[in-house]
């Protein structure tokens, strides 16, 4: 058989396997099923269920989806869920049986969830994509993304539903945790290392997947930061902001790609042939997968309401170009029909099929389906990954303020660790996380208490609160403990975790705690979003309280969405912005607050001082205006922002030479000086403004970052070009252009701290 030939092209092979196909084995390989449900884990055995084997067997099955994945909404805890070698052993069983009882054996293609580490048990946790993004470290997470890949493939898993894409504009929403930022020029270096990170140099290499960006498009601009809700947003806006990081990693080389919930000016995402047949495919020349989020197809019939039933559904979707259905509910019991009728043509579903045969071909599933059980438990949840994953957090907490009293010293004294986050593990993971041990997350206070492991006495813990709780019944622990000590480390912020079964904190003792009635602290993450970006519950009044008590307060937010809380900014000695900082949070934080790491995260968020000011993302017109009756519309924290343990000086900016043309490059130099003590990094940030345009721009632009290590009294010379690629904007006529005349330049340490020189365009053609 020529489609088994190893050294043919993927092409080839295709369309011979496509030539021996039946109707029912094609319409088969558009469909995703959820793999937690195909098979029984009992005892340490692995047994098809009886339905999966009579798909299978009518060639019903391409794909399947989360095989490896656990939590609560599949219903897989740790102790029924697979390990290791036990997944990598039952995506081999469920292999063996598709390529031992299907007419054709083509191996099913096995998808995972891999935001910020592979959604399975034993799997390491990285931090959230947000925090990710505060590293400003593109170089530190293409190497997680290495370790990512090999975690999952040494299990079976083939693609990733990673990475999100979504540019933030109201972080209200509840997945702004999955996502890097609000800058799409910053999401585009992050979206280009992940797809390097993740397909490798070898897409079918035993340590490479396949990268899906999500979510195709404007995911992060709907109405009221309302979790797929439409998105009012116009064809240059999203040519420029949105649609840039999917460009650059479509470019990149990504082999998937799954489109939104939302709707664009009253077009669904899933149906929308302008985003996904012309300029997806047609100008972006796109040749891999399109698959559908979960129930999307669904929506068009039940939430859109823009097709007639699901028969309608499921056809609009794939003439619109989908592939592949995530669930497969639509398209596995409607496509037969469709095509039987006469409402669907068979050469649509040729095409789609074409394309799940090659990216499974060039995944080398044909020639290795198996996973290496043996690799998996040696790679998985491995010591390196962990010590990466804390330096990741470490790179990426943002130091907000500092009076002084951080980093703390040797001989601090006495500390109390006090705050619902403090010692609650699935509350610094983030969503997308799967179960995990509790002694396999490093909260606030396991990290504390490891620097000050010599001095076990000098440690006191209390909640005082939970997250969302109205209850003060632990405010008296809290305040005793406060009273006892030196110096308060305040853990407060959000929680994205689900009902993993772990039970709540007695809020007097601190011990972990199980009731019938268990109340969710769960205020972030996937459909939770929000009316405000203030603390939940009592947290603000518990931190009033401590404040009175005359000692040092040092915050740390741990969260997945700004916190606007005006007085706690106001008042706190410190803060830190840990975000979702994963499995080694803690240390990585402890690190900081005792100074064996100096905080070099920025922010990729700018952070309002109240809700009523959104939006405040900086890359705004200068004709979106100045501010309200009550106040500015600045925001309280502006995009790049963060603090350090030393001190930068930034002299000597040059742009040379000072006039190009427009298909011309020009080079900007600037002296960046450790002035301080300490050993630092810094981003140096490039910004642009075009002072004058056909059309409105935005006050400024970021075009490029540069994070650099110096040593105390080192001064490092940081060098960007800009050309065309970084002068162009969207023109009148819907096409790139960069206009003739004066454009400012601006490098420095945050968008609203720089140095400034002037650039000439002389010629307006590229």
């Amino acid at each position: 058989m020529l489609y088994r030939d190893h050294t043919k092209p993927a092409g080839e092979r295709t369309e011979h396997l496509l030539g021996l196909m039946t109707p029912e084995e094609k319409v088969g390989q558009l469909i995703q099923l959820f793999g937690w449900q195909t098979y029984e884990y009992t005892e340490g055995s692995v047994e098809l269920t009886e339905d999966f084997k009579r798909q299978v067997r009518e060639g019903g099955v391409g794909a399947l989806y989360g095989t490896l994945r656990a939590d609560p909404w599949t219903g897989v805890t740790l102790e029924t869920g697979l390990g290791p070698r036990a997944g990598a052993e039952a995506v081999n069983a469920i292999q063996r049986y598709v390529l031992e009882h299907s007419r054709l054996g083509i191996p099913l293609l096995i998808g995972e969830e891999c935001s910020h580490g592979h959604m399975a048990i034993g799997a390491t946790v990285f931090p959230v994509p947000l925090l990710i993004g505060s590293t400003w470290n593109v170089e530190l997470y293409r190497e997680m993304c290495r370790a990512v890949a090999l975690e999952t493939r040494a299990q079976g898993g083939a693609v990733t539903y990673s990475p999100v894409l979504d540019v933030v504009r109201d972080p209200r929403w509840g997945r702004t945790e999955e996502c890097f930022g609000e800058d799409p020029y910053l999401i585009g270096e992050f979206a280009v290392a992940s797809v390097e990170g993740l397909q490798g140099e070898e897409l079918a290499s035993g340590s490479s997947v396949g990268a899906t960006l999500k979510h195709f498009v404007a995911y992060g601009s709907s109405e009221g930061g309302r979790n797929a809700g439409p998105a009012h947003i116009g064809k240059r806006e999203l040519l420029e902001v949105d649609m840039y990081p999917f460009r650059k990693a479509v470019e990149a080389g990504a082999v998937s790609i799954m489109p939104a919930y939302n709707e664009i000016d009253g077009v669904p995402c899933t149906t929308n042939e302008e985003l996904l047949r012309d300029v997806l495919r047609g100008e972006w020349g796109f040749g891999g997968l399109i698959i559908t989020d979960c129930g999307a197809i669904d929506m068009l019939a039940a939430g859109h309401d823009t097709a007639d039933g699901g028969e309608d559904a499921a056809v609009q979707a794939l003439r619109a170009g989908i592939d592949m259905e995530m669930s497969g509910v639509m398209f596995g019991r409607y496509l037969l029909d469709a095509l039987r009728n006469g409402r669907l043509e068979e050469k649509l579903v040729d095409e789609a099929a074409a394309r799940v045969l090659e990216l499974k071909f060039r995944l080398g599933l044909f020639d290795q389906p198996f996973a290496n059980p043996d690799l998996a438990e040696r790679v998985t949840g491995s010591p390196e990954h962990a010590e990466l994953a804390r330096n990741i957090a470490a790179e990426g907490i943002v130091l907000l303020k500092n009076n002084g009293i951080l980093p703390l010293s040797a001989g601090i004294g006495k500390v109390a660790v006090i705050g619902p986050n403090a010692d609650t593990g699935y509350n610094q993971l983030g969503d997308y996380t799967s179960p995990q041990p509790r002694d396999r997350v490093a909260t606030v206070l396991a990290g504390i208490r490891a620097k000050l492991s010599a001095e076990k006495e000098l440690v006191r813990y209390a909640p005082g609160c939970r997250i969302k709780d109205s209850s003060t019944e632990g405010f008296e622990s809290a305040l005793q403990a406060a009273a006892w000590a030196d110096t308060i480390v305040l853990a407060l912020g959000g929680s994205s975790a689900r009902d993993f079964g772990e039970g709540s904190i007695d809020l007097r003792t601190g011990a972990s705690k199980v009731t019938e009635n268990e109340l969710s602290d769960m205020d972030c993450g996937e459909g939770i979003d929000r009316m405000s970006l203030q603390l939940s519950g009592v947290q603000l009044e518990l931190m009033k309280q401590l404040k009175a008590l005359g000692k040092p307060v040092v915050v740390v937010y741990i969260n997945g969405r700004p916190v606007a809380e005006p007085w706690i900014d106001e008042q706190a000695d410190a803060i830190l912005e840990a975000w979702y900082p994963g499995q080694e949070g803690g240390h990585a934080i402890a690190d900081i607050l005792f100074g064996d790491v100096n905080p070099s995260g920025r922010l990729t968020l700018s952070l309002p001082a109240d809700a009523g000011q959104l939006p405040v993302y900086y890359l705004g017109k200068r004709s979106r205006g100045a501010r309200y009756l009550e106040g500015d519309s600045q925001p309280l924290y502006p995009f790049g922002f963060g603090l350090s343990y030393t001190e930068f000086s930034y002299t000597g900016l040059q742009v040379e030479p000072a006039e190009i043309r427009a298909d011309g490059t020009a080079e900007v130099t600037v002296e960046v000086e450790n002035t301080g003590s300490r050993r630092g990094a810094e981003v140096v940030q490039l910004y642009i403004s075009d002072r004058v345009s056909k059309v409105t721009r935005p006050a400024k632009e970021l075009k490029g970052f540069r994070k650099i290590y110096l040593e105390p009294g080192e001064k490092q010379t940081v060098t960007f070009r800009l050309s065309a690629d970084q002068l162009s904007y969207i023109g009148p006529e819907y096409k790139p252009v960069v206009e003739p005349g004066i454009f400012r330049i601006g490098v420095g340490r945050n968008v609203n701290d720089t140095l400034d020189m002037e650039l000439a365009v002389m010629e307006e053609q590229i």
